[in-house]
C-alpha cells in the first residue's frame, strides 16, 4: 500500500489568501483588532502556531475562551472569504486525484497546518473533499514535524504494516519536506507556492517539480 500525503495551501488549491483573511476578519470581529499584520510568516506553519503569534501581535490573552472565541468566528467567516477571493485548483490536481482515487494500492490522506474544520472547508468549496480519508491536521500542534508524527500513529492504526518507506509527503514547502523526513516519508516538492524551484531544491526533496502536471513520471510507481 502507498500512502500519499498532501498539503493543501499551495499544493491542491490557491485560495487568493482567504484564509489569512478570514482569520485577520476573525480578530477585528471578536477582539477589535485591526492593526495591520506585519512580520507573520505563514507559508508551511500550523494554524495553531499562526493563531498563536496573532494573538501575541495584538496582545489578546491566550486563554481558552479567546482561543475558543476565534476559531469559531475564522469557521464562520472562511466560506465567504473562499467565495470573495475566488482562487482555484492549481494545474494538476484534478487530474491527478482522479487517476489516484481509485487505485486499490494508493491510500490518500491530509497531512496539513490547516484547522481540521478549517481544511474541510476549504477543500470542500474547490470539490475535493471527497479524495481524502484521513489527515493530521494544525489544530494544537506547533511544529508540523509533530502534525506528521501524529498522522503517522493513525496511519499505524488503521494500516499496521505501513513502512514509512512506502508513505509519501507533497506539499510545495520546505516545511513540507522537513516534515516528511521527521517520519521517515519520502517527499515531493512542487513549486506553486511561494517558494520557487531554487529555493525548494535546497529542500532535497526526493522529488521536485514544477506544478503537478508534471507528475506522470512519478506517478508510474503507483498505477
Amino acid at each position: 500500500m502507498n500512502v500519499l500525503l498532501f498539503d493543501i495551501d499551495g499544493t491542491l488549491i490557491d485560495a487568493g489568501g482567504a484564509g489569512q483573511a478570514a482569520m485577520e476578519s476573525a480578530l477585528a470581529r471578536e477582539f477589535h483588532a485591526t492593526r495591520p499584520v506585519q512580520g507573520i510568516p505563514t507559508a508551511g506553519r500550523t494554524d495553531r502556531a499562526i493563531g498563536r503569534d496573532l494573538f501575541r501581535y495584538y496582545a489578546i490573552p491566550t486563554t481558552e475562551s479567546n482561543w475558543s472565541r476565534y476559531r469559531e468566528a475564522y469557521f464562520s467567516l472562511l466560506p465567504h472569504s473562499l467565495q470573495e477571493r475566488g482562487g482555484q485548483i492549481l494545474p494538476g490536481v484534478t487530474h491527478l486525484m482522479n487517476r489516484l482515487r481509485h487505485q486499490e494500492n494508493v491510500f490518500l490522506g491530509l497531512l496539513t497546518g490547516n484547522f481540521e474544520e478549517g481544511a474541510r472547508l476549504k477543500l470542500q468549496h474547490y470539490r475535493l473533499d471527497s479524495h481524502f480519508k484521513m489527515g493530521g491536521f494544525g489544530d494544537h500542534d506547533l511544529e508540523r514535524d509533530d502534525v506528521a508524527r501524529a498522522v503517522f500513529s493513525r496511519l499505524r492504526t488503521d494500516l499496521p504494516d505501513i513502512d514509512p518507506a512506502d508513505i509519501w509527503v507533497i506539499g510545495d514547502t520546505p516545511s513540507d519536506v522537513k516534515c516528511g523526513r521527521a517520519i521517515g516519508a519520502k517527499t515531493l516538492a512542487v513549486a506553486t507556492g511561494v517558494f520557487d524551484m531554487d529555493q525548494l531544491a535546497l529542500s532535497q526533496a526526493d522529488v521536485l517539480l514544477s506544478d503537478l502536471t508534471q507528475a506522470d513520471d512519478w506517478l508510474c510507481q503507483f498505477l
